[in-house]
């Protein structure tokens, strides 16, 4: 199926050394890489761009609902002893709300965003397994909707986001809520491992010639990074996940103390997950800010080994920080000090980062627009968020705010500061590039302020709160107590921020409809994505090109070479080195399919029935392995191609 090239030689200097193809070849080239029409070619489309957009726009539908459900909280708790929402229905928005943004936004939308952006910034035609990669979508997809269904029937978990036992246990939630939000967790969990395989096995393997890894881009450094680290941290959470569902549903007892099981299991077991889960959030954005920052800068970022190697540091101290969360439980006191000396130790790469691009700006010729002022935005609440979170790695300051609303700030300084607003620069920076249209720059300024002053607003009295002694997750509270006025201003900033986003809005579709037509590279950037037609055509690059340096665009005196030998009427890509991006076969990428679609159905079907009878496992697995076996067989047009390949001299 594969025809190795060798790396040296005439053969190879030829692939190296193509000339730019005909407008006849452009043409067969869109042809052969579009997704098929109609509704049947929308079920089995399989382009990354078409993917990722898909995954970008559900999303942000998630982050907009999961944002109402905030925002009923806080007119809730705007006024002293409200009835406005009952406690049982508090107690699931407020369960929704958290798992909505943790797991149907924060990490999914940067897996999307890298879907679209790695292959065009690493010069591939596709994400490698793209046929795996629309699977993933349907998957996450179906997880969300079960998730909201359950909200609409009266019937969503309530046990916070995190669903500590014994509360989440069979004893103390009764229903079905709590069975339908752990197998969420399998829904979106499935998805983003697959999400990072298919994103490590591009990097790895479908980079341009001549774009070793120290040539990446740090967005795609950020990405390989947080790829590996969704490897390693979300088999933790479908591991505790199902051995919950197993107790509530079977009858085992792994949370339960009185047959030998342990709550403080969970706790572990979750917050595995848990704290890496919160870079996982945070370094793919610093991968956003490290192609704004030098764009907009007109200067090569500063540091780059310093940045790659920051990033490193910080997945590998991410996974040593899990008891940061457990400093109230009864866990001997010299292994708690060693999670406050990881916790510490942790801000250093992030600091070095952003001494980096602190000198990237310093020295650079800054260029002042919507994107930059997020980016800038970053670096204030960052360092807030930041500077309390080294107060919460104190044990004993820890243990006087864990409970309230302290943390609850800490947490969304962390969360909104160090990944919404870089995303919105991103969504600003690449919406060019992922629609053709330019983003108003007017609006785009008011979506900024209001979503900066609001966001400040809404949490920092939320520190005064905490301070003050206001416990989190209590869906009201009594006259008396001093929180009144703070609460109705977090409050009013909670409408500021739903105004900013309404108005975000308001210009993607006014951008959509009648925008300034983007040129292929509008901000004079240097990075690969900005050399092809904005939006890119279905097959990304007329022919594959080869890469002198960390920024091809800005490279003076490199002569232009493209990759020759590929064939254009079939889905054929260049495989490279891990390490140096030599040239190394030629695979055949499979065409459009609706069996990953039927599939992910016949799994949905599988994780909804197991909420109801184990034996779902059994008998549905049937259908799946159908899917299964239909999607992986090959097909005869397939076949002849690849036999037409083997015979070319």
């Amino acid at each position: 199926m594969t025809d190795s090239i060798p790396s040296a030689g005439a053969r190879s200097e030829r692939l190296l050394d193509g000339p730019r193809p005909s407008e006849r070849v452009r043409e067969t080239l869109a042809a052969t890489w579009r997704d098929p029409p109609g509704i049947i070619g929308a079920l089995a489309a399989i382009n990354h761009k078409t993917i990722a957009r898909r995954f970008i726009i559900t999303t942000f539908v998630f982050f907009v609902l999961g944002g109402l459900l905030a925002l009923a909280m806080r007119m809730q708790l705007a006024r002293p002893d409200a009835r406005l929402i009952g406690p049982g229905l508090y107690n699931q928005l407020f369960t929704m709300h958290g798992t909505t943004m943790m797991f149907l936004f924060a990490v999914p939308v940067m897996q999307a965003v890298a879907g679209f952006l790695i292959p065009l910034m690493i010069g591939a035609r596709s994400v490698a397994f793209p046929r795996m990669n629309a699977y993933a979508y349907w998957m996450f997809l179906f997880g969300g909707v079960l998730l909201f269904a359950s909200l609409a029937a009266n019937s969503a978990p309530a046990t916070g986001w995190f669903s500590y036992v014994p509360l989440a246990g069979p004893d103390y939630s009764i229903g079905k809520g709590t069975d339908i939000w752990a197998q969420m967790i399998t829904f979106t969990e499935l998805s983003g491992l697959l999400e990072a395989i298919v994103l490590i096995a591009t990097i790895f393997k479908l980079r341009a010639p001549g774009m070793s890894l120290n040539r990446m881009p740090l967005f795609v450094w950020a990405t390989l990074v947080t790829q590996f680290m969704v490897i390693f941290a979300m088999p933790s959470i479908m591991l505790c996940s199902t051995a919950l569902i197993l107790d509530r549903l079977v009858g085992t007892h792994f949370y339960n103390p009185a047959k030998g099981g342990d709550v403080l299991l969970w706790q572990h077991l979750f917050w595995f997950f848990g704290h890496p889960e919160v870079y996982l959030i945070f370094i793919p954005p610093l991968g956003f800010i490290s192609s704004i920052i030098p764009t907009f800068a007109r200067r090569p970022v500063f540091g780059y080994p310093a940045m790659v190697l920051a990033l490193i540091a910080t997945a590998f101290l991410a996974f040593g920080l899990w008891v940061h969360h457990m400093f109230a439980t009864n866990l001997p006191e010299l292994g708690k000090s060693f999670f406050t000396a990881a916790s510490l130790m942790i801000a250093i790469p992030s600091a070095m980062q952003i001494f980096c691009w602190i000198g990237t700006l310093w020295t650079g010729r800054l260029h002042f627009r919507t994107p930059l002022y997020f980016v800038l935005a970053f670096f204030f609440i960052l360092v807030l968020g930041g500077l309390t979170g080294l107060m919460l790695a104190s044990v004993p300051l820890d243990l006087q705010v864990h409970d309230t609303y302290f943390v609850v700030a800490h947490l969304h300084y962390v969360l909104i500061g160090g990944a919404v607003f870089p995303l919105f620069g991103a969504f600003y920076y690449w919406f060019p590039k992922f629609t053709g249209r330019m983003l108003g720059e007017t609006l785009g300024r008011w979506n900024f302020w209001l979503f900066f002053i609001g966001f400040n607003i809404t949490f920092f009295p939320m520190h005064l709160l905490g301070l003050q002694g206001m416990p989190r997750r209590v869906w009201t509270y009594p006259h008396g107590m001093g929180w009144d006025s703070m609460n109705l201003l977090a409050t009013i900033g909670a409408l500021t921020i739903a105004l900013s986003v309404l108005l975000f809005v308001v210009n993607v579709a006014m951008s959509c409809r009648r925008g300034a037509i983007a040129p292929a590279d509008p901000w004079g950037a240097g990075t690969l994505e900005w050399s092809v037609p904005s939006p890119p055509p279905p097959h990304n690059f007329d022919a594959l090109p080869v890469v002198h340096g960390r920024d091809p665009l800005w490279e003076k005196g490199a002569q232009p070479a493209f990759v020759a030998g590929l064939a254009a009427d079939a889905r054929e890509v260049l495989a490279t080195s891990v390490l140096d991006a030599v040239p190394d076969h030629r695979p055949m990428f499979p065409s459009p399919s609706v069996w990953p679609f039927i599939s992910a159905v016949a799994t949905t079907v599988l994780f909804i029935g197991s909420i109801y009878t184990p034996w779902a496992v059994v008998w549905a697995s049937i259908p799946v392995a159908i899917a299964m076996i239909a999607w992986f067989w090959p097909k005869r047009r397939e076949n002849a191609l690849a036999v037409a390949r083997e015979q070319r001299p």
